[in-house]
């Protein structure tokens, strides 16, 4: 197998996952929602959108018409970062439980999480993508995908973040060693 079809599979294989998430996203955003779950910060979700989907056409786009020399250590060591991207995103996912979406969506009464990853930092579904955004393109070396989806993720994650922090600021604030999960 070529290192361009393995690569377009990696990609494949993140893109049923992203399905998936929103699959989880919208149930869990519907259970939010018949509690009483306020959204804000919608507006900026149709540019995530297209982002997060550019990320993948992007990589693939570049990857099959560039056709780069691949490193095996850069190859393998991003792929390690995807890996390790993807169990964060996953531990983030777990631990919200039904209060996870992709939506900025808090239930009133409901205290912050602190539990899992949230008890290190505070918005670690960001490190994540972050790291994610990186290191997918960069397994097979498009690397101008990963410097436009670095610099377009980070002025969405500055309104994204405000946004989150605005609407978990208006929560009850979380009792100690009690978790809101």
């Amino acid at each position: 197998m070529t290192t361009l079809l393995a690569f377009t599979i990696l990609v494949a294989l993140v893109g049923v996952e992203r399905l998936a998430e929103l699959v989880v996203s919208k149930r869990n955003a519907a259970w939010s929602l018949e509690r009483g779950g306020v959204e804000t910060g919608f507006g900026h979700y149709p540019f995530m959108v297209v982002l997060h989907t550019g990320l993948l056409v992007g990589a693939l786009a570049e990857a099959w018409v560039g056709r780069p020399e691949v490193p095996s250590a850069l190859a393998w060591s991003m792929l390690g970062l995807v890996l390790a991207s993807q169990a964060l995103r996953w531990w983030c996912i777990g631990t919200l439980g039904r209060r996870w979406n992709t939506r900025v969506i808090v239930v009133p009464g409901l205290p912050p999480v602190d539990s899992g990853p949230y008890r290190l930092i505070r918005h670690p579904n960001y490190v994540a993508v972050v790291v994610e955004g990186v290191a997918l393109p960069l397994v097979h070396a498009s690397w101008i995908t990963a410097l436009v989806f670095t610099i377009a993720n980070a002025a969405l994650l500055t309104v994204r973040i405000r946004a989150e922090d605005a609407a978990l600021a208006s929560l009850p604030p979380v009792v100690s060693g009690v978790s809101g999960a």
